[in-house]
C-alpha cells in the first residue's frame, strides 16, 4: 500500500486511515456511479473529508497504473497541489492511497476537504435568472483566461466540475474538481483554449457573456471567439449524445441477450 498525506493533515492521518479501512460500511454517499464512489466522513475538530474511491482498473490497466502511468488518485492529488501552488482553487488535497498486489493497482482513493459551495457551474446553464448571473460568468471568463495563460488544460472541464463560492468581499471563487486529467503547456493556442471550454455548455446566453469577456482579455474580435466556441460546443454535444445513444443500444442488446 502506498500512502501520501499532505503535511497540513498529518495529525489526522491515523483517524482518516481508519475510515478508509472501513470505507464500505461508513460514510455518507455523495455520488455513486458505475466508475467511482464518493463519500464524505466527519472527522474530529469539524473537518469533513471527501473520499473518492476509484473503480479497480481492468486487468491490463492494473499493471499500467502500477508500473507505467500514475494512478488517477495520485494524479488528482498532485494536480490539486499544482493548482494551489499556481494560485487557483480546488478543495484542499489531503492524501492519496493506492493498494496493489503482485500484478498491479487494485483500490485507490483520493482524499480532499469537503467544500461547502454556493452553486455548481451547471446551475448557471439551467437557470439564467440566477442572482448575479452576468457577474459570475464574467468572473468565470477571467478565471478561465488566467488558467489558460498559465498553460493549464483542464481536460474534464464540464459544467459539473467547477464549484462556485462567493467570498465575503463579494467576489466569486471557482474551485475545480475531478482533476486526474490535466495537461500543462508552455503556451495554449486559441483553438486549444476554445476546445478546452467546449464541454461546459452550448447555452447561447451563457456563452455570449463568457465570450464577450474572454475576447477583451485575449484581444480578439468578440464574434470570432463566440462563433468558434459555439461551434465546438455544439460539436461536442452532438458527439456526446451520439455516443450515449449508441451505448444505450448496446446495453439494450446485452440485456436482451441475457434474457
Amino acid at each position: 500500500m502506498k500512502i501520501e498525506f499532505s503535511s497540513h493533515f498529518l495529525d489526522k492521518k491515523e483517524e482518516i486511515l481508519k475510515y478508509i479501512n472501513d470505507f464500505n460500511k461508513q460514510g455518507t454517499v455523495l455520488y455513486g456511479g458505475t466508475r467511482n464512489l464518493i463519500k464524505t466522513f466527519d472527522v474530529s475538530d469539524g473537518l469533513v473529508i471527501n473520499v473518492k474511491a476509484f473503480k479497480i482498473p481492468k486487468f491490463f490497466n492494473q499493471f499500467v497504473y502500477a508500473y507505467i502511468r500514475k494512478s488517477k488518485a495520485r494524479r488528482s492529488f498532485e494536480n490539486a497541489n499544482y493548482l494551489i501552488n499556481h494560485g487557483f482553487c480546488t478543495p484542499k488535497p489531503i492524501a492519496f492511497i493506492e493498494e496493489k498486489n503482485w500484478f498491479g493497482l487494485q483500490k485507490s482513493y483520493y482524499i480532499s476537504e469537503q467544500l461547502e459551495m454556493d452553486l455548481m457551474f451547471r446551475g448557471l446553464t439551467t437557470n439564467t435568472d440566477y442572482p448575479g448571473f452576468d457577474k459570475i460568468l464574467k468572473a468565470f471568463a477571467q478565471f478561465s483566461y488566467r488558467l489558460h495563460e498559465k498553460g493549464i488544460e483542464f481536460i474534464d472541464n464540464t459544467s459539473g466540475n467547477t464549484l462556485i463560492k462567493k467570498g465575503e468581499d463579494g467576489r466569486y471563487e471557482f474551485y475545480l474538481v475531478d482533476l486526474n486529467r490535466m495537461n500543462f503547456h508552455q503556451n495554449m493556442s486559441f483553438e486549444l483554449r476554445m476546445t478546452n471550454m467546449a464541454k461546459l455548455t452550448s447555452n447561447e446566453k451563457v456563452l455570449k457573456i463568457i465570450c464577450a469577456e474572454y475576447a477583451k482579455l485575449i484581444h480578439k474580435e468578440e464574434h470570432l471567439v463566440y462563433e468558434t466556441l459555439k461551434q465546438k460546443a455544439d460539436n461536442f454535444q452532438y458527439s456526446f449524445h451520439k455516443r450515449r445513444e449508441l451505448k444505450n443500444k448496446i446495453l439494450f442488446w446485452r440485456k436482451k441477450k441475457k434474457l
